[in-house]
């Protein structure tokens, strides 16, 4: 039930103080204090003797002022005692309350029974303390969920703070790297003094890498990926080493699998019509037709280049060289693709030159643009821009075409994956290869208004 407030209470104090002090002041001064000193003075008199005591016969305004004062001082203290202490029980029971929430602890409440702001005050602190207490309860459950994950999951999990010292190590990385035993509070470069040079290198890295050891017997591949973040306002670095071996073998037997069906739809495309017309040929010569001879004979040719062609592309794609890398400046070799290609240029080439094996990068570019024209769109469409960004270059070859679908997209990089009826999947792949082995990647990415871009990305320094 919502009593007086706060401010009203006040109020009815303040003119309750008023009333009473103007009570006295008119009792001492008008009525009945002057009346009674006087009764006290007759009283004597009347009986013949003197007073006892000597009685002042009228107050002036000062001296009823001063008895005014003399009597509300004492009152006024009490009454404020009476006033401030529950408001000073509060206020110490806040600061405490205040003082356990700095500390964690969020379960003090405080009773009350006020109906006015301080009650309403009190009740808003408690609702607080109960969300509090619900918020850590479930924040508990919530680290509980997380540290069972990460301590069952296969993956080795090192957290290390600025000094190399081990701040958190899951199950995982603890058999990993110490047996099984705790790793917390250890120099993680002392743990890795006893580890297998490969893990060594690519822990020192500091970057992501791919790498194999020697584990019970057998190679064991692994992926690093490792990123610096701050905790608690402190550096700190997260490495995770998850075992690939398995993945790896899955799928290079599908690819493998791939490679075998894309073989031999291609052998069987091949040499089904050689093996007809061999048939064909053998027929025509046991009945003296030699007029239709050549003509079968060149059919076996196109198709055997053909297989031929298909062969080598394989090949190449098998036997990439690693690239030579120098520097290559841009206006030269735009030049010599336009030997190769056509496109249109749509930016100046930059003054800053490339760094990567020009043999190779223009074979991916006359790929690329040759993949845009029988693109079907527009010839005309077909454009190159070499763009200098930070410590990259993106060569981007664009066209008008028709796009790719978001299935495709995400599979167009992938060896012997081809949207052709006669394509072997090599062409992307072999940029793809080709990027990486710069230490750089592709990337594409349908245009607005229609068209695909492929965006080559090269370091401009050896990587």
């Amino acid at each position: 039930m919502k009593t007086l407030s706060l401010e009203g209470k006040m109020t009815l104090v303040v003119a309750g103080s008023a009333i009473v002090g103007a009570l006295v002041f008119a009792g001492v001064s008008i009525w009945p204090f002057p009346q009674v000193l006087a009764w006290i003075r007759e009283v004597p008199e009347k009986a013949g003797r003197a007073p006892a005591i000597h009685v002042v016969e009228s107050f002036d305004g000062r001296t009823a002022l001063v008895i005014c004062l003399l009597v509300l001082l004492p009152l006024s203290a009490w009454v404020a005692h009476a006033l401030v202490e529950p408001l000073r029980r509060l206020m110490r029971a806040l600061e405490s309350a205040v003082a356990s929430y700095r500390d964690g602890d969020f379960s003090m409440s405080i009773g009350t029974s006020r109906g006015d702001e301080l009650g309403d005050l009190i009740r808003m602190h408690n609702t607080l303390g109960q969300t509090l207490r619900d918020q850590r309860q479930h924040l508990a459950q919530r680290e509980l969920l997380l540290d069972t994950v990460v301590q069952n999951t296969p993956v080795a999990l090192i957290l290390t703070d600025a000094a190399g010292k081990v701040t958190y190590a899951n199950i995982a990385a603890r058999h990993l790297f110490n047996e099984g035993r705790a790793l917390a509070g250890l120099d993680f470069g002392t743990v890795l003094e006893s580890m297998p040079e490969s893990l060594r290198e690519a822990a020192k890295g500091g970057e992501d890498a791919l790498f194999s050891v020697e584990m019970e017997g057998s190679e064991e591949t692994f992926h690093l990926s490792q990123r610096g973040f701050r905790l608690q306002g402190r550096p700190h670095r997260l490495q995770l080493y998850r075992r690939m071996t398995r993945e790896l073998s899955r799928q290079e037997v599908h690819t493998w699998k791939r490679v075998i069906r894309v073989i031999s739809h291609e052998l069987n495309n091949s040499l089904a019509p050689i093996s007809s017309l061999s048939h064909s040929g053998a027929e025509l010569a046991r009945r003296g037709d030699l007029a239709r001879l050549p003509g079968v004979f060149a059919s076996i040719g196109d198709r055997a280049k053909h297989l031929h062609s298909f062969i080598a592309g394989y090949a190449s794609f098998a036997k990439l060289p690693t690239p030579q890398a120098r520097e290559v400046p841009w206006g030269p070799f735009l030049d010599g693709l336009a030997l190769h290609a056509s496109f249109r240029l749509v930016a100046a080439a930059p003054d800053q030159p490339g760094w990567f094996d020009p043999t190779q990068v223009e074979q991916v570019l006359i790929n690329l643009i040759k993949n845009a024209h029988e693109a079907g769109g527009d010839a005309n469409e077909v454009t190159l821009a070499v763009h200098h960004v930070g410590r990259e270059m993106l060569v981007e070859v664009a066209d008008r075409g028709p796009g790719m679908s978001e299935t495709v997209l995400a599979q167009a990089l992938l060896p012997f994956y081809s949207t052709k009826r006669s394509g072997t999947g090599l062409g992307l792949a072999l940029a793809r290869e080709i990027s990486e082995a710069h230490g750089g990647r592709i990337a594409l990415a349908n245009r607005d208004g229609g068209g695909l871009r492929v965006t080559l990305v090269l370091p401009t320094q050896s990587p």
